[in-house]
């Protein structure tokens, strides 16, 4: 018979042992999931689509498994969603857009569900995002605001609002989302969540619509730093079909996970990493980096200019992307996508092209530091979660447009795509804020070590919002 626990509300390592185990079947679990989808997500708006069907067929063909005796997976029975950017075959893989709902449907799973999949993973739906995932804050004209779990009157962050919110309110233990400039870690600090945007190049992009080809990575979100490292390693490894993720072979991080921090050196960024946002910000970064024992500080050169570089990149290959759609269907964007992306496309090249340059040169001087550290702690945000449709905010005594500023500490870091686990940190009272835990490419291992250590003496923690 069955646990009677609520598994729908179990950490994925936990279902996947209940699963294998026989405490419970995948069926039991999907439909406990569906059930709590039903029941939260109205609220939430998390989901665009719901694919109980196959998510339901899906499980019971993991129990027949299991009857035959096949081997289970580490994600055995796991429920998971993805941001809708990602290929599911038979939907039209809209990217938050109107304009997509025209697509042809997908033939074929994206690279990353398939390797869910074959880890055991059921999928229950795809996940509400920012159109084109041009955008910080949650919001979508077209299927509306994805709110944040913790205080629906809140911005979840973007552009993967609806996989930061259905992990927040316990509608799934592992969503799959992008990152260009902040995507996972704006909603991880908004909605109190662990993400992790690997290291460029780590996991395959195939199967899911770009935003911006030299920037966007693909990685997982979830309540704990287990079902983070377990999705990762189902996650990884190369793919002929991304030509940027071709060559590096797998490193599963779970065996490392629980080896600690010793010997690590770890630093704070200071310098642009340490004004302009809240003091709550900065009280965040300070309170992990007491739990680790780090009082160094270390400049990040020339940050500033790294986040302009990457603005001028993101909103010139985004509009080389969308010149038809503009020239044809300007009218079924968001205006305020839209509006960027003609701003891009009329960006003197000279300019992109100097962009480039400093980035080379900004990715050596910031490998150099890890010569001498080999983790760099920073705030993932300047600020709390904005409330829904607030438009300006105060950063550094002047007033500023949210939308494009949230990911002020974000875009430094994977404009050269380094590896981050973002870890959220509670105050007192009120709402979350998140710290990034930055490490040299190819290092998730340090950073999930970091972020786990973080985890078990209570510092960071992710709750599923009371609703």
């Amino acid at each position: 018979m069955a646990d009677r626990r609520d598994w729908s509300l179990a950490p994925a390592a936990e279902i996947a042992a209940g699963v294998s185990s026989g405490a419970v079947s995948a069926r039991e679990v999907a439909t406990a999931a569906l059930a709590r989808i039903e029941r939260i997500d109205p609220a939430v708006n998390s989901f665009t689509a719901v694919l109980a069907d196959r998510a339901l067929a899906r499980a019971e063909a993991l129990d027949a498994g299991r009857a035959r005796g096949d081997a289970p997976g580490p994600l055995q029975g796991v429920p998971f969603a993805v941001k809708n950017l990602f290929d599911v075959a038979g939907m039209p893989t809209r990217a938050g857009s109107r304009i997509n709902r025209d697509r042809a449907p997908a033939t074929r799973d994206a690279a990353l569900v398939r390797r869910m999949e074959e880890a055991g993973a059921v999928l229950v739906g795809a996940l509400n995002m920012g159109e084109f995932a041009y955008d910080f804050t949650g919001e979508n004209i077209h299927d509306g605001d994805t709110h944040n779990p913790h205080d629906l009157t809140r911005m979840s962050g973007g552009s993967s609002g609806g996989s930061g919110g259905a992990v927040a309110a316990g509608l799934v233990s592992v969503a799959l989302a992008s990152d260009t400039n902040g995507s996972i870690r704006v909603p991880s600090a908004f909605c109190g969540c662990f993400g992790l945007k690997p290291t460029y190049g780590r996991t395959s992009r195939a199967g899911s619509f770009p935003f911006v080809g030299s920037l966007d990575h693909l990685g997982p979100m979830a309540r704990s730093v287990a079902d983070l490292a377990l999705a990762y390693d189902a996650l990884q490894g190369p793919d002929p079909d991304d030509p940027a993720c071709a060559r590096r072979p797998a490193e599963p991080a779970m065996p490392d996970l629980d080896r600690g921090i010793g010997g690590l050196r770890i630093a704070v960024a200071g310098g642009y990493f340490a004004t302009a946002g809240e003091p709550e910000a900065f009280a965040a970064v300070e309170r992990v980096a007491d739990a680790l024992g780090a009082p160094g500080r270390i400049e990040i050169p020339e940050a500033a200019r790294a986040r302009a570089a990457a603005y001028l990149i993101s909103a010139a290959e985004g509009a080389a992307l969308h010149l038809d759609r503009l020239r044809h269907r300007a009218g079924d964007f968001d205006p305020a996508v839209r509006d960027r992306l003609i701003a891009g496309a009329m960006l003197p090249a000279p300019f992109v092209e100097r962009a480039q340059r400093f980035r080379r040169w900004y990715r050596a001087a910031v490998l150099d530091l890890f010569r001498d550290v080999d983790v760099i702690l920073a705030p993932a945000t300047p600020v709390r979660a904005p409330r829904g449709g607030q438009t300006t905010f105060v950063l550094g005594g002047v007033e500023l447009p949210v939308r494009p500023n949230i990911g002020i500490y974000t875009q430094p870091i994977s404009f050269i795509g380094l590896p981050v686990v973002a870890v959220p940190v509670w105050p007192d009272d009120g709402l979350p804020l998140g710290v990034q835990v930055i490490a040299a490419p190819w290092r998730e291992d340090l950073a999930l070590r970091v972020a786990r250590h973080l985890e078990r003496e209570g510092v960071a923690r992710a709750p599923v919002a009371r609703l």
